[in-house]
């Protein structure tokens, strides 16, 4: 009698073994798969997923430690913005060229826009072109 509590204790001891083991397989099965899953969806993200972009940088610039002039390309148009102080304005709005974002162009247009902005161009500041 004493051999077969024996045994019926040796058989718990494998069969929960064999629980903790199932357990710890089951546990490390899902954390492989969210870390499986967050990896696609970052690699997702940054392709964009439809393939085209709605909102382009094309350009920036800084006026000062929390000043900048940015130039973001939405559905076909330049978007000249000031963003600065919490607050974003519109300065410009032209159509898109996309031969002058190909050739480099747009960041000298940005430091042109800069300079006149820093330098208080009077043209500049009415929004009067020269």
């Amino acid at each position: 009698m004493e051999t077969d509590t024996l045994a019926a204790g040796g058989v718990d001891t494998i069969s929960s073994m064999a629980m903790l083991g199932k357990t710890a397989l089951s546990l490390l099965f899902i954390v492989a798969l969210i870390l499986a899953l967050s990896y696609l969806l970052r690699r997702l993200n940054r392709s964009g997923g439809s393939g085209r972009q709605l909102l382009r940088q094309v350009a920036s610039t800084s006026l000062g430690p929390r000043e900048r002039v940015v130039v973001v390309e939405f559905n076909g148009t330049w978007l000249v913005l000031g963003v600065g102080g919490g607050q974003v304005n519109k300065l410009h709005e032209t159509p898109a060229d996309p031969e002058l974002a190909a050739s480099g162009q747009a960041g000298q247009f940005a430091r042109q826009l800069a300079g006149r902005l820093q330098g208080g161009d009077s043209a500049a500041a009415t929004g009067k072109q020269p």
